[in-house]
């Protein structure tokens, strides 16, 4: 379809300019509402839309739209419960369907069961985005805190020599020394430490259990 003015742009060119709020589409600068495309017409289905829609059909793309907007907001939002992030990812979704139209195949089922499939895998990649760097964050400051092995000697019960302990861990290798000082200065149970350092549950284990037989030995402890 040959180009036309700017108020018949692609959405992707207009950073998809419509809204998700209402029956007509508005300018995403914030002016008065304009339907951007033609009017949706009665009978038309999104199937045969979204056909027309990997063809390149910005009108098609319009009417689609009357169609997809409400329920790709609602699938969303019920995901995600903010609005704010609801109302930019459905945007974003609006986007990829544009995009891939080309991808729906008929024949494989209709039209709004696939955008809603693309609509609740953006929304579910959004919160797994959130729940990762929360993550991240909290590792970060629990790092942050862990004390020096100096620091560590100094809370060594009273009856043991403070240089023989810090001697004792700087023998230990460098995976069991962070391990035993998670674990037994800081408080953390085996699960917290497997987590904190991404390593498996059982390789923890076996870090403290080898680390402890050489702190034993080496402080000369005796069972």
């Amino acid at each position: 379809m040959d180009a036309g003015p700017a108020d018949r742009a692609s959405p992707e060119a207009r950073g998809c300019g419509y809204t998700v709020d209402g029956p007509h589409s508005r300018r995403g600068d914030g002016s008065e509402p304009t339907f951007l495309g033609t009017p949706p017409v009665p009978g038309q289905r999104p199937e045969d839309l979204l056909v027309q829609v990997a063809r390149g059909n910005q009108d098609a793309f319009a009417a689609l739209y009357e169609h997809i907007a409400g329920p790709v907001l609602g699938i969303v939002r019920s995901v995600l419960r903010d609005p704010a992030q609801s109302e930019e990812v459905a945007q974003e979704v609006l986007v990829e369907v544009w995009r891939t139209a080309a991808r729906f195949r008929p024949d494989k089922g209709g039209a709004l069961a696939w955008v809603l499939t693309i609509a609740h895998r953006r929304a579910v990649d959004r919160v797994r985005s959130a729940q990762a760097a929360t993550d991240r964050e909290h590792k970060a400051a629990l790092l942050d805190q862990t004390p020096a092995y100096d620091e560590v000697s100094e809370a060594v019960d009273h009856r043991l020599e403070r240089e023989h302990v810090r001697r004792c861990l700087q023998a230990l290798t460098r995976t069991q020394r962070e391990s035993v000082v998670l674990a037994y200065y800081r408080g953390l149970t085996y699960r917290e430490v497997a987590e904190l350092l991404a390593v498996p549950l059982g390789t923890v284990k076996a870090r403290m259990r080898d680390g402890l037989i050489r702190m034993r030995d080496c402080l000369g402890v005796t069972a």
